[in-house]
């Protein structure tokens, strides 16, 4: 039974991700997005990582999506007053969401000789999370780290005014 629950959490949730992407109205977007973190959470759910489903219902779909839906609505977004970026700007984003791909890739090649395997009744819990957090898997933390700076970096510069 919980083979079939995980699948339709799957299917809801890459669906739902897909119409992130292709909905025309960013306010659309934002509420699929909604949707895709609680099918995510459903699936830690299933994992028995209750602390990353409440996590991430009360952090990403709660707080994020609750920012993200007052700045579009503050913006006010039109094509008449979109500003258009400079072809160095767009091939920099492009670079940058390769380099990103390149990443993603090069960790999850390794994946299976690092997963964690499910020990006794104690799986989900925090203390756990956190000596595996921070013993195991400290480097690619910290790598990480640095990887959401760099993104609110590119994010600021992509916010900013061009000086012409």
């Amino acid at each position: 039974m919980t083979v079939y629950l995980f699948l339709i959490l799957g299917f809801f949730a890459i669906m739902s991700a897909l119409m992130v992407v292709f909905a025309k109205n960013p306010i659309h977007s934002i509420l699929y997005l909604v949707l895709t973190f609680f099918a995510i959470a459903g699936e830690y759910v299933l994992l028995n990582a209750q602390f990353l489903a409440i996590v991430n219902i009360i952090v990403y779909a709660g707080a994020i999506m609750v920012l993200f839906l007052f700045v579009v609505m503050l913006l006010n977004l039109n094509k008449e007053t979109e500003p258009h970026k400079s072809m160095l700007r767009k091939l920099i984003a492009v670079v940058a969401a390769g380099l990103l791909m390149v990443v993603l890739v090069g960790s999850l090649k390794g994946a299976d000789a690092m997963s964690i395997k499910p020990t006794g009744q104690n799986t989900g819990y925090i203390e756990n999370l956190g000596n595996v957090l921070f013993k195991d898997f400290l480097l690619p933390f910290e790598v990480s780290a640095i990887l959401f700076l760099a993104a609110m970096v590119g994010a600021v510069m992509l916010g900013k005014k061009d000086i012409k």
